[in-house]
């Protein structure tokens, strides 16, 4: 990777200002029910800790309407990472107000600060240059660890760093784990190299499938997207999920793919959206009307399971059915234990698939789980961002 990162900067006496992505998901009483964000950012903010720097935090939470909003206050990533560290950690109540300002003043050697919610500032998604300008005065060095925002040119992301003109510039540990793995996939696998892209729709993925199609070996397709390409082939696909309007670019996507791009060859379905309908397997393409497709069949697992267990790199991003409802979570866990039996270099992209490999207790048997849906997918896709391409070189 030729960015620099936290560990080639002099971080002792320097004031470090970190975006990291504490978007965590909260239950309605504003507990964290998942705090894996935070976890994967402690190694950058201990690196600095441990050599004498003091570390002020900046992430967003949730979608503000670019004003303060209780609900999605930073406090709570605040507490949590105070558990982590097991050391104090201070909050500002606002982002670059009267509180904010102050304590990062006061802030000295070993302090951690966390600012409050990027996205109460209007300026933010916008990628205001004077808001950026704020927040660039508060520091010495600029790290971006937050991979879950690369994709995007908020001003924390990209205007911030722009403002600190010739101070340091860099990589956090996470950001340069993520872009390693995903930009290294892409460029020099290990083959065989099998993709498996699932989730709902087809329009979510086309570039990302028509990007792995040039690249891969066999890219498998699960999840409510097949049914589009089962119409697109003039099959039968009764009251599944369809996106009449992509059935040409399925079409288009079939014809490129050829022997590479596979399709399920059996589905489970129901007479019902949920647990409590009628079930059945049948063949792909061969669903009567009534009836909905909402998980690939056990033979489709079986084949890419055999698939999965040949190659030498395996990226996956979106379920293969309905996985939140049992028993059409059959088949996204079998592709999960698939990949974790495999001795391939696995990359998790994030979202639904990385929490299905979080649940099953698979994390630490595969490679790398991305932080990073949309982010990991535009990788995939062999888009260049522009928030890491702003930072210092090597």
């Amino acid at each position: 990777m030729a960015k620099k990162t936290i560990a080639d900067v002099e971080v002792k006496d320097k004031k470090v200002f970190i975006r990291v992505d504490f978007n965590v998901p909260l239950d309605d009483a504003g507990k964290i029910t998942d705090d894996r964000r935070i976890e994967m950012a402690i190694p950058t903010i201990e690196s600095v800790l441990s050599r004498g720097g003091s570390v002020i935090l900046a992430s967003h939470l949730g979608r503000p309407k670019d004003a303060p909003d209780p609900q999605y206050t930073m406090k709570p990533t605040a507490v949590r990472l105070s558990e982590l560290l097991k050391r104090p950690v201070e909050f500002a109540t606002d982002t670059v107000g009267a509180d904010a300002k102050a304590k990062v003043a006061a802030i000295k050697s070993g302090g951690v600060l966390v600012l409050e919610n990027l996205r109460f500032q209007a300026g933010e998604k916008k990628g205001d240059a004077g808001f950026a300008g704020e927040l660039a005065a508060f520091a010495d060095i600029y790290v971006n660890d937050a991979f879950g925002t690369c994709h995007r040119t908020d001003a924390s992301m990209y205007a911030v760093p722009k403002a600190f003109g010739n101070k340091p510039k860099v990589c956090g540990f996470l950001v340069e784990k993520e872009i390693k793995y995903l930009s290294n996939a892409i460029s020099d696998p290990k083959r065989p190299f099998v993709a498996i892209i699932g989730g709902k729709k087809v329009s979510d993925k086309i570039l990302v499938i028509k990007n792995l199609l040039g690249i891969c070996d066999k890219v498998l397709i699960g999840g409510a997207m097949a049914y589009t390409f089962n119409l697109a082939r003039g099959e039968q696909v009764g009251d599944s999920f369809i996106e009449p309007d992509k059935v040409d670019l399925a079409k288009e996507l079939i014809s490129i793919g050829g022997d590479k791009l596979k399709l399920p060859v059996d589905t489970h379905i129901s007479d019902k959206f949920g647990a409590d309908g009628n079930k059945k397997i049948v063949q792909s393409g061969k669903i009567e009307a009534g009836w909905q497709g909402l998980d690939i069949g056990p033979e489709t697992a079986k084949i890419y399971a055999e698939i999965v267990k040949e190659a030498q790199t395996v990226v996956w991003n979106g379920p293969m059915g309905v996985s939140e409802i049992p028993p059409f979570d059959e088949g996204t866990k079998q592709i999960a234990q698939a990949i974790a039996d495999s001795k391939s270099i696995s990359i998790i992209g994030g979202g639904d698939s990385a929490a299905a490999i979080q649940q099953l207790g698979f994390a630490d048997k595969v490679s790398h789980v991305s932080t990073g849906g949309g982010a990991s997918l535009e990788m995939l896709e062999g888009k260049k961002f522009e928030s890491v391409d702003v930072l210092d070189e090597k």
